[in-house]
């Protein structure tokens, strides 16, 4: 058995300012990058196994990260974001231009709403909690930095908290927050939370 640490990072800041991108590819700003790379300077003498997402603003520092200290990184598609449908590409003006009221909806309780094109809200929940247990099955013991999105860290954090989906919706998850989950004997504690490098 064994204590499983689990490093829980969002990517940092991307080019073109905050939008709904769901699956498209953006790229990382400098600012972004060097966001990842400190809190990645904090625990690269320990973790064991990488995590990511598989859109490049997670896979990529993750790869340079692995490639540099020879461990493996993982691709795993269930960490990605949520399918956007039609507000992807589009901030949050946009949105309530043509969309009127429905952000401040999803805001809230995002449980239930449909909106054009998007991943059904149970789905998506329902895949990226199938990740979160497959990484913390084979990965029993030990030290693993997952790399993901604001949307499928949520996901994890309701779980390990055992609390709804609408409350985690009212922690704030900068870009390149990081948080540490332990996992000892099946218990899931939340050490710390969205801490800046």
């Amino acid at each position: 058995m064994g204590t499983t640490i689990v490093d829980l990072l969002r990517h940092g800041e991307l080019e073109g300012g905050i939008k709904y991108r769901g699956n498209i590819e953006e790229t990382l700003t400098v600012s972004g990058h060097r966001q990842m790379d400190e809190t990645w300077a904090q625990i690269e003498d320990s973790v064991q196994v990488i995590v990511t997402s598989p859109l490049s603003r997670c896979c990529e520092p993750a790869k340079e990260w692995a490639e540099k200290s020879s461990i493996p990184c993982m691709l795993e598609p269930r960490m990605r974001e949520m399918e956007y449908g039609a507000w992807e590409g589009l901030g949050k003006d946009e949105i309530e231009v043509r969309f009127p009221g429905m952000l401040e909806k999803w805001r809230e309780n995002p449980i239930g709403m449909r909106f054009p094109g998007a991943e059904d809200v149970e789905a998506f929940v329902e895949r990226v909690q199938r990740g979160w247990r497959h990484i913390l099955q084979s990965n029993e013991g030990k030290h693993v930095l997952v790399v993901g999105h604001s949307g499928s860290l949520r996901v994890i954090l309701a779980d390990v908290l055992g609390a709804p989906l609408p409350a985690i919706r009212r922690l704030a998850m900068p870009y390149g927050c990081w948080s540490r989950v332990r996992c000892d004997g099946g218990k899931l504690l939340l050490e710390f939370f969205n801490r800046q490098p």
